[in-house]
């Protein structure tokens, strides 16, 4: 016959199971114990019963999940090498539990799959167990009860309200992802986009507990027509839920405005600066020509607009440079341009005294036109003239009238130039004149025409304006400004 032993040890409660018929006698363990009170009672299996009514020990498994059973307080009776028990289960006290494929064996545990309230009742856990050589039998008896649990809402986890920004053209997935009970078998996730289902792939997995619904709609190129809201529905037996996530065309990068808004001043800026610098004498020469009729004439009683000083009796040179400072100069800064220029030996009256007239013609002219000869400077010759000496003397000294240098050709080596010209030079830069006359069309908008007449005066001397801007035919050269 089958009985308990309940063992009370203060604290500590130890349960051991004996049948009479095969032992006596039981036993308990107390350890590292000095002097202690100890109460024991002994229980005999109720009346038709494997075990006592009053020993049960209850245990809860909601329905419709998986669950297990655990054989207590087994702890007491372990081995030193602490071994699993070989445990058999019954219920009600009948074998043939295994036989129902809701039940196996799993160390000290009994697994359920999907209780049912038919699954209610007395289990029965028995293990063997040897002491001083012989064996005893544990069990324990365990009530099952089941309950119900509320079921949860399925509940949409993304998306939530939310709005996405989508380049146009671009791939993109949309996902929903649902958190449901895992006993929910009717749950239906969807999307919807314009009162239309749209086609998806579903996907689902349990974890921790839930069933974690996955649904992935596929844009493969997002055209005008797919921005929008588009709304995932989660449908089950008692609820229906909804959330939207909208589809939107990138914002504007503000960044790019406000560096485009802090960069475009200084581009216009160097732009404007990088334009006059290029193009100074072409806007300084439209300026004169647009805004000509508001100018008010000069007011400094000066008489000539530029006295032209040239080199005289140049031996090789002379036909060059008569024909440059006789008919050249003439014929662009006069006719075509409206000057009045002082030539020496065109202008002056015979037998005045060169440094008279030198000397009073600078200081009626606004501009001195000084015209360098590559073979006035030859072989060492560093000697100035008397006439271009005294107007050398009043550009440098009284610093009254501004020089325009012009050379027939470029001078090779500037070091055999007198140091005032090349002061000159620093000071005020210097044109060149290149090529052979030849039967073309010589005209004031050239380019070393045009750097000649933004050195020259704003306006004309008055004394000359009733001259007009006319193109001329002239035996010329090609002309730069060196």
């Amino acid at each position: 016959m089958l009985k308990y032993i309940f063992i009370s040890l203060g604290y500590v409660f130890c349960t051991v199971a004996y049948f009479l018929d095969v032992s006596p006698s039981f036993f308990f363990q107390l350890f590292n114990s000095t002097r202690i009170n100890k109460s024991l009672t002994v229980f005999e299996n109720s009346i038709g019963l494997c075990f006592n009514k009053g020993m049960v020990f209850e245990q809860k498994i909601p329905l419709e999940y998986n669950g297990k059973l655990t054989c207590p307080d087994l702890q007491n009776f372990r081995n030193d090498e602490n071994a699993p028990f070989a445990l058999q289960w019954y219920k009600e006290c009948h074998l043939h539990l295994y036989e129902d494929w809701k039940f196996s064996s799993s160390g000290e545990h009994l697994l359920i799959n999907k209780v049912t309230k038919e699954d209610e009742g007395i289990y029965i856990c028995r293990a063997k167990h040897i002491y001083q050589g012989k064996e005893y039998n544990i069990s324990r008896a365990i009530r099952l009860i089941t309950f119900e649990t509320p079921k949860k809402y399925p509940d949409i986890i993304y998306p939530n309200n939310n709005s996405i920004e989508v380049n146009l053209g671009s791939r993109f997935d949309l996902i929903c992802n649902v958190s449901a009970d895992p006993l929910d078998k009717m749950v239906i996730v969807t999307w919807m986009f314009d009162n239309e289902i749209l086609n998806t792939n579903e996907k689902v997995q349990f974890l921790s507990g839930k069933q974690i619904i996955e649904v992935k709609l596929n844009i493969s190129k997002v055209k005008d027509r797919d921005y929008g809201k588009y709304l995932c529905e989660v449908w089950s037996e008692r609820v229906i839920q909804v959330a939207y996530v909208m589809l939107n065309y990138p914002a504007p990068n503000i960044q790019i405005y406000v560096i485009g808004g802090l960069i475009s001043p200084l581009f216009i800026i160097v732009a404007s600066l990088l334009t006059y610098r290029f193009f100074k004498v072409d806007i300084v020469l439209w300026y004169r020509d647009s805004c000509q009729h508001l100018s008010k004439g000069t007011s400094d009683a000066k008489v000539y607009d530029a006295y032209v000083l040239y080199p005289h009796n140049v031996s090789g040179s002379a036909y060059l440079t008569e024909t440059f400072v006789f008919k050249l100069l003439p014929e662009i800064l006069e006719k075509q341009c409206g000057y009045k220029l002082f030539i020496l030996g065109r202008d002056d009256v015979p037998g005045q005294a060169v440094i008279t007239i030198v000397d009073k013609m600078i200081k009626l002219s606004r501009r001195v036109i000084i015209i360098l000869m590559p073979d006035l400077y030859c072989g060492g010759r560093q000697n100035l003239f008397s006439e271009q000496e005294l107007a050398v003397y009043s550009a440098l000294i009284q610093e009254e009238t501004k020089v325009i240098l012009i050379q027939l050709d470029k001078i090779k080596d500037f070091n055999s130039v007198p140091e005032s010209l090349r002061y000159l030079k620093q000071k005020h830069g210097i044109l060149t004149w290149r090529g052979t006359f030849t039967k073309t069309t010589e005209m004031a908008t050239t380019r070393f025409w045009k750097n000649v007449r933004y050195q020259m005066p704003a306006s004309p001397s008055p004394l000359s304006s009733n001259l007009h801007f006319l193109p001329i035919t002239f035996h010329s050269s090609q002309i730069s400004d060196g």
